[in-house]
């Protein structure tokens, strides 16, 4: 793994850290402000803007729309010059979303320009007498 995924994982996890401690400031300021951001929070209309997505999340994490406990699993990084994306597992209780964080390079820091999860459907159950 390269310097610069290593970053780009560590300002992913900040993400997650800020969701699970419900830290609207934090997550304010992982955001995006020199390019134009999204997100698309499930079962939401996309949302467009930084004011807009800004706004969201503090209603979230502020007004008890979050999980009482998220964590991101299965992390893959890639990096494009100053772009990068993770595709992960956000794992809520009672299920699992899958989850693409977008990240840009602003001032020699990693800032989130796009976030969006999508519920996964669960597994499928298998048949009696099924071995792996």
């Amino acid at each position: 793994m390269t310097a610069t995924e290593r970053e780009v994982l560590e300002a992913n996890a900040a993400f997650y850290a800020a969701f699970a401690q419900r830290d609207a400031d934090a997550m304010d300021a992982l955001w995006a402000r020199e390019v134009p951001v999204a997100c698309l929070h499930p079962g939401w209309e996309p949302l467009s803007g930084r004011e807009e997505v800004v706004s969201s999340w503090r209603r979230i994490l502020l007004g008890g729309g979050a999980p009482p406990d998220i964590r991101c699993e299965d992390a893959s990084v890639h990096v494009a010059g100053d772009a990068a994306w993770v595709v992960c597992a956000e794992i809520v209780p009672g299920g699992s979303l899958a989850a693409t964080n977008v990240f840009v390079r602003e001032r020699g820091a990693w800032r989130m320009a796009h976030h969006h999860a999508s519920p996964l459907p669960r597994p499928a159950p298998r048949p009696a007498g099924f071995r792996s």
